[in-house]
């Protein structure tokens, strides 16, 4: 149809058309962005592009609730949560002689449930321990409090290095200076182009474990890195993106950062995976290029088709969500690199 109007109607003509098809649309948009209500009959009725985030968003939510139940896979966003809220009251200036009344004792139980499983990790155990231990050990009885104590007392105590809060002094201390920072930072630039080399497995299993020091709320930690070690997959997986055409078939590695949308039991949360993600994979570009290996974040799109792609590939849970394609590999020194000008600082600061 569009190649037959071409022939039709001169450029001008269809200019023309497209302006006025614009203007309606623009019309509309305006019309149902004008209420929250309209916004929400508009895309109910007319537009399905978030119908797989509300999917994803109860389906996690009901992969939350169940994780309370069974305890096997290992870890638990609630314990992970509530643990690192502790940790939060432990700190505050002045503390408070009782606080955590309202979720300490769902906290223990998730403790419990966890010592159960054969799964679950020894440091994440002796995390919750610790700081469970530091908290009963300050904390003011109150009838919930007292339960839980008991709760937790009746658990077999675990002789383990403190991992509880610490002083702001005693911070691992590095020597780097702002200037070898900057020129990291200008080190790392989005690299397209690689040589044919094996990136090692011990890399990017190093790479990941910086990553996963990143900052997240909670310290829920909502991702996981998908590797595609294989360059094959990792081809494959690229072209699903769309925005890598002409270099997708030189990329010896990529990683796909996932986010999981079961760690919340709240639709206020769900953005959550992006931001955690992000950080997470942000920090996993600088950490690769330590080990001298270069990177180049690649957008997701929200596109139908381009999900069910990549969620077969996979192998994802429907509240799973793909945040971000990265590719890593050995640069190609004579590959060349986009100069990318940034903005400068009064461009982006804005004094309040």
């Amino acid at each position: 149809m569009k190649a037959l109007l071409r022939k039709i109607l001169s450029p001008h003509h269809i200019f023309t058309i497209k302006s006025y098809i614009l203007s309606l649309k623009l019309l509309i948009y305006r019309f149902f962005g004008s209420q929250r209500w309209l916004s929400r009959l508009y895309y109910g009725l007319f537009s399905s592009e978030f119908g797989r985030e509300c999917q994803s968003v109860l389906q996690g939510k009901i992969r939350y609730h169940e994780s309370h139940r069974s305890y096997d896979m290992g870890n638990s966003a609630l314990l992970r949560r509530n643990v690192h809220r502790l940790e939060k009251g432990l700190i505050m200036q002045p503390r408070k002689p009782s606080f955590a009344a309202n979720y300490i004792e769902e906290t223990v139980r998730a403790y419990e449930g966890m010592c159960s499983s054969s799964e679950f990790c020894g440091e994440e155990r002796s995390w919750a321990h610790d700081v469970l231990n530091a908290y009963f050990n300050v904390v003011k009885d109150t009838p919930p409090i007292k339960r839980a104590r008991e709760t937790f007392q009746r658990i077999e105590s675990l002789e383990l290095k403190a991992y509880i809060p610490y002083s702001h002094s005693d911070k691992t201390k590095t020597d780097i200076s702002t200037e070898q920072l900057h020129n990291l930072f200008l080190q790392r630039r989005s690299t397209r182009w690689f040589k044919p080399d094996n990136v090692e497995q011990e890399k990017v299993d190093k790479a990941i474990e910086l990553a996963s020091l990143a900052p997240s709320a909670c310290n829920r930690q909502p991702f996981s890195f998908y590797v595609a070690q294989d360059q094959k997959d990792a081809v494959e997986i690229a072209k699903m993106a769309g925005g890598t055409g002409g270099f997708a078939e030189n990329i010896p590695v990529l990683i796909a950062v996932v986010g999981d949308l079961s760690a919340y039991p709240f639709e206020r949360d769900r953005h959550l995976i992006y931001i955690d993600g992000s950080l997470a994979a942000m920090q996993l570009m600088l950490a690769f290029e330590t080990l001298g290996l270069s990177t180049c974040p690649i957008n997701w799109p929200d596109v139908e088709v381009r999900e069910k792609q990549i969620i077969n590939k996979l192998k994802l849970q429907c509240d799973q969500r793909v945040i971000m394609l990265i590719a890593v590999g050995y640069g190609d020194g004579d590959g060349m690199i986009p100069f990318s000008s940034k903005k400068t600082v009064s461009s982006l600061k804005v004094d309040v």
